[in-house]
């Protein structure tokens, strides 16, 4: 790992599961508005679950961000688009899909994968904190990048792509790595590797949430 590219060494250590996310035959066939609205009923009623754990974890970045030009990345995102956009989508896309009012079943991967997030909030570690929001978020750029143009008609479907890709999304994206790339190197060799077993922890849970997902 050289200076400056933290991020991708991460990433790179987590290969071949990284790729295998982000190639997943689930997220593909969201990308070509394949997915059967049984099952993509399923995956957004556990994938919402998520909401209040992830909103959580970013104000623990906004909290134990080491500067305030760390903050507002984080601020910003918090209030435009995980307790706006994302929520507003939720709701339209589980009406249309026929989803209930009873309180959803976690699956076990959506139980780990929020323990996972408490345990990022509850440490106060800024670093492992940063770590799991960037491969919720790099990873679904990875797969929504993919889509070919034109986006499926299904706004359930075009929806859930363009609220992981576009010019505002990447920059966030790439925040979030310019964050572990700035950190990287004044880790030592022991917060170097418990980041990336945090990170390694998120990729295998994506890798999961999307086989769950698939049935």
């Amino acid at each position: 790992m050289s200076e400056g590219n933290f991020s991708e060494w991460l990433r790179a250590q987590c290969e071949p599961t990284w790729t295998e996310v982000v190639t997943h035959p689930f997220a593909a066939a969201i990308a070509t508005g394949e997915v059967a609205d049984d099952d993509m009923r399923r995956y957004l009623i556990q994938d919402f679950q998520f909401v209040d754990t992830f909103t959580a974890l970013l104000g623990a970045a906004v909290a134990s961000a080491d500067s305030f030009e760390a903050r507002v990345p984080f601020g910003q995102f918090l209030g435009q688009v995980a307790t706006a956009e994302e929520k507003t989508y939720f709701h339209r896309a589980l009406e249309a899909l026929g989803a209930g009012a009873a309180p959803a079943v976690l699956e076990p991967v959506t139980e780990d994968f929020r323990t996972l997030m408490d345990e990022a909030r509850t440490s106060q570690d800024y670093p492992l904190i940063v770590a799991v929001l960037c491969v919720a978020e790099w990873t679904y750029l990875g797969w929504a990048s993919r889509a070919a143009q034109p986006y499926p008609d299904n706004f359930v479907h075009r929806e859930w792509i363009e609220l992981h890709e576009g010019p505002a999304f990447r920059q966030w994206v790439a925040f979030l790595r310019g964050e572990l790339d700035r950190l990287g190197p004044a880790l030592d060799e022991d917060g170097r590797q418990e980041v990336l077993s945090v990170f390694r922890r998120a990729v295998e849970l994506e890798k999961r949430f999307f086989d769950m997902a698939a049935g």
